[in-house]
């Protein structure tokens, strides 16, 4: 969806919708919306509206790679658990080394033959993203980091 930012506060800004997503109903152009930095994916900087305090920086790719259920890349699963260790997949001279995420499907959309025969690959973390990208602010977490999704509310919970 495409929203006029009209105010900014810290990590929070504010807006007007602009058009109508498809995937959100209820929602009609000109609604007031509120989100976090870390939902935006792209800015048109030629617009003179936009504030001074969303500086404009490089853009992040998310080429480095991970290791995932084959089902979350085909998006036939959601994540369901993810945690961060120390990478060790990639080998010396990589472009995009590991980084360190290991990212498993939910189990509870998965066949029973894919649970008992997992599928992993070893892939660009931007791949996952494009396919569910509902863990992104959790990206930079550190290396020893580990998230279950709670099914009751979908949000991604620490464990241990």
């Amino acid at each position: 969806m495409w929203v006029e930012i009209v105010s900014i506060d810290g990590d929070t800004l504010e807006g007007t919708l602009c058009n109508v997503p498809e995937d959100i109903p209820g929602l009609e152009i000109g609604a007031a919306v509120s989100f976090r930095r870390h939902h935006i994916i792209d800015v048109n900087w030629a617009d003179a509206g936009i504030s001074a305090s969303l500086k404009e920086e490089p853009r992040r790719e998310y080429w480095d790679r991970c290791l995932v259920d084959k089902e979350v890349v085909e998006g036939t699963a959601r994540v369901q658990y993810l945690y961060r260790e120390e990478p060790d997949m990639d080998s010396e001279g990589d472009t995009y080394p590991d980084t360190g995420w290991r990212i498993r499907a939910d189990v509870d959309q998965l066949t029973q033959e894919q649970y008992d025969n997992p599928d992993p690959v070893y892939i660009a973390i931007g791949k996952v993203l494009n396919a569910d990208d509902s863990w992104l602010h959790l990206i930079d977490a550190p290396i020893g980091s580990r998230y279950f999704r709670n099914a009751e509310t979908g949000a991604f919970e620490e464990t241990n």
